[in-house]
């Protein structure tokens, strides 16, 4: 298995690290995530504003179709496929694609914007494919499934690839946009409120040996830091009312628009940077083939 090492896009640590230190206060940078409520996807997607302003999501998982040996010809699964521009890339490179999403509203839009491609609503933890799949391609998808679900969609989806099939994914790692998460925890907690973490940002170390355990071979394992550029003059409140839905859901909107000042008011000096906001992202990319014995 090749490890990559950690490396920041920006070339330098985060500036929260030492932001913290100056302000004196705040938990560990990477604390652990509460326990939530058992739901498979952690988050009800506003599909056209996704569309609109957020397009960052498939242009960076773009290069992560570069893992996929020889993809011409191969049968080709996007796991999560969203609204399809992927699934789309997918099937330019000559692949024989299927995009498969839990939201009826991403997929409305894959099958408004690509009517030649086949779309499915599914599970991935019950997912049944009329054919096993030669890929299983997935970005920025597997965060949003709940640690205590990640074996059994993994065993499934496992079990939906021909031996010698390659699963290639990119997700949030480790630390992904703790920055934020870090701020919110602190505004709820001043309002004693428990923020709830409904996402799963795994390390290599702690993600590698769930796949490997259903019957994949890690070849490829990466983490890395991908300072992410926000597009709306609104970026940090914008990126914060799209990705993190699930914990502001029942909050009046009085309480939501002073949590977003506060945050905006903290993170201003770390995160607003000539004239943009940025995101704290770190993202994992796994590639895994399935042993030809499984």
């Amino acid at each position: 298995m090749e490890l990559r090492p950690e490396i920041a896009a920006n070339g330098r640590q985060s500036p929260y690290v030492s932001y913290l230190m100056r302000k004196g206060g705040g938990r560990s940078l990477f604390a652990c995530s509460r326990d939530v409520s058992n739901i498979i996807m952690n988050i009800q997607w506003n599909a056209e504003g996704y569309r609109d302003h957020f397009q960052f999501v498939h242009q960076y998982g773009e290069s992560l179709l570069q893992w996929i040996d020889e993809p011409r010809g191969k049968r080709v699964v996007d796991l999560g496929c969203g609204n399809g521009a992927l699934t789309a890339k997918l099937r330019d490179l000559g692949c024989d694609v299927l995009g498969v999403d839990a939201s009826a509203s991403m997929l409305n839009i894959a099958r408004e914007n690509y009517p030649d491609i086949s779309f499915i609503q599914g599970d991935l933890r019950t997912l049944r494919l009329d054919r096993p799949a030669d890929v299983l391609f997935s970005n920025a998808v597997f965060h949003w499934i709940d640690e205590e679900d990640q074996e059994e969609m993994l065993q499934n989806i496992a079990s939906q690839l021909l031996p010698g099939g390659q699963l290639v994914c990119e997700f949030g790692g480790f630390g992904c946009a703790e920055t934020v998460h870090a701020s919110l925890d602190r505004a709820f907690s001043r309002r004693n409120l428990i923020y709830p973490r409904v996402f799963y940002f795994p390390t290599i170390g702690q993600y590698a040996p769930l796949v490997e355990r259903a019957g994949l071979k890690v070849t490829q394992a990466h983490l890395f830091d991908r300072w992410t550029k926000q597009d709306t003059e609104d970026g940090l409140s914008d990126w914060i009312r799209m990705f993190v839905r699930e914990p502001m859901k029942d909050l009046p909107e009085d309480t939501v628009k002073q949590i977003l000042r506060e945050v905006n008011d903290e993170l201003r000096p770390v995160l607003y940077q000539e004239g943009n906001w940025y995101i704290d992202y770190v993202r994992i990319r796994i590639k895994a083939i399935k042993e030809m014995n499984s």
